[in-house]
């Protein structure tokens, strides 16, 4: 035991007579463990952001589309299409169950007085501010009455107001354009937050009738429609009974492709955490090219480190030291160049976590199980690349390395 603490003192010792080239040395092993680390942490904290802002949207919605129709072969545009007939159908045959919400949307240009802004114009039911948990900071929402009648009156999401430089109180039973039409603001909504694909701020709703046939010019083709269940747990009772009713209304027999889909919320997050997943692996792919690199550069440096204590190599081994004792000796030297590295770079990793914290307000988690991972990594590449520059000191001959010069 106290040979071994002696050898490790040596070791260490070696390593503070050269502080400088030892820190230099480390680099790779420094970049390439903080890049890990900072990869999982942002990996952990986009799943958490967009997961949050899933929970925000429901997760207890069915999203229909229309599918893909094809001729020849080739895929076409128009073939397939959703109307407000499949949406009534819908919610005719699910009364009870479901909640249902068409949407039909299209980008506006938006003005009042002076100010204008181009904004998403969201054309549904009354149901959809149910579906989505909406709630309301100024005003009412529309009703079923000026759906039917195709009434001019719209509602705003929380940032529209600012895009107009307009408080939204002021807002409130003053009449905006949407293109060449005039509307009646009966209501601005609270902040919802957004998804990366959904941003309902930004949005302007207005009856489903009113932008088919006053806005969009007739279009009665629905971008979508959303169906809220009771909770998630009745997800397959959902999507059987959709299926029901839109095959139906299609005329799709049992056992044909339908010409519809239906998502939810969870399939939308599996598909992103699968990507992020992908691009996590990859990041950490060329960090762990990065550790490959800073142990090559280790062992280089051990190899000169041989070469330049020939002598005192040979002396050691006159005075009785063993090849054993010497191969311990710069595998520690080293074991503690690459462990020193993966202490700093995991300092790093995680101060740049806090870094992004800070800056962006993102929640960066710092795994421990990474942290971990990382510094057992890089122990085990100085082992590694240590090896042949200690067997090679340790078979040096010891009268041939006194006479070196």
């Amino acid at each position: 035991m106290k040979l071994a603490l002696e050898i490790i003192a040596v070791a260490l010792g070696a390593i503070r007579a050269n502080a400088l080239r030892s820190i230099l040395t480390c680099l790779g092993i420094i970049i390439g463990v903080s890049a890990v680390i900072s990869v999982v942490a942002l990996g952990e904290a986009t799943q958490r952001r967009v997961e949050g802002q899933i929970q925000r949207m429901g997760t207890n919605v069915l999203t229909i589309r229309p599918g893909q129709s094809y001729w020849g072969g080739v895929s076409r545009e128009g073939g397939v299409r959703l109307t407000l007939d499949d949406a009534e159908a819908l919610r005719r045959e699910t009364a009870g169950f479901l909640r249902i919400a068409p949407e039909i949307s299209s980008r506006q240009q938006i003005s009042y007085t002076r100010y204008n802004s181009n904004n998403s114009v969201l054309g549904t039911w009354p149901e959809y501010f149910d579906v989505y948990n909406h709630s309301l900071q100024y005003g009412r929402y529309f009703n079923q009455g000026e759906v039917q009648g195709r009434r001019r009156v719209a509602i705003l999401g929380y940032n529209v107001p600012e895009s107009l430089e307009t408080p939204p109180e002021l807002l409130l039973g003053k009449t905006i354009q949407l293109g060449s039409q005039s509307f009646e603001v009966i209501g601005i909504l609270n902040e919802k937050g957004s998804a990366a694909w959904v941003r309902p701020d930004d949005n302007v709703f207005i009856p489903v009738t009113t932008a088919m046939y006053r806005v969009f010019g007739g279009r009665d083709r629905l971008s979508s429609i959303y169906a809220a269940m009771p909770t998630p747990d009745d997800n397959d009772q959902a999507i059987a009974e959709i299926d029901r009713v839109m095959r139906r209304e299609h005329r799709i027999r049992p056992g044909e492709e339908p010409d519809f889909s239906v998502q939810n919320a969870s399939d939308l997050l599996a598909s992103f955490n699968e990507t992020s997943q992908t691009f996590t692996y990859l990041l950490i792919g060329i960090a762990a090219i990065s550790l490959l690199v800073g142990g090559i550069g280790i062992m280089n440096i051990m190899l000169v480190s041989v070469t330049e204590r020939t002598r005192e190599i040979g002396v050691r081994k006159a005075l009785g030291a063993t090849k054993r004792a010497i191969l311990f000796q710069f595998l520690v030297e080293a074991l503690v160049l690459c462990t020193l590295g993966g202490l700093l770079g995991i300092a790093f990793g995680i101060g740049g976590a806090e870094l992004l914290k800070r800056i962006a307000e993102w929640e960066a988690v710092v795994a421990v199980e990474a942290v971990i991972t990382a510094l057992v990594f890089s122990a085990g590449i100085g082992l590694f690349f240590g090896i042949w520059p200690a067997q090679r000191a340790a078979k040096l001959d010891p009268i041939e390395s006194l006479r070196y010069e």
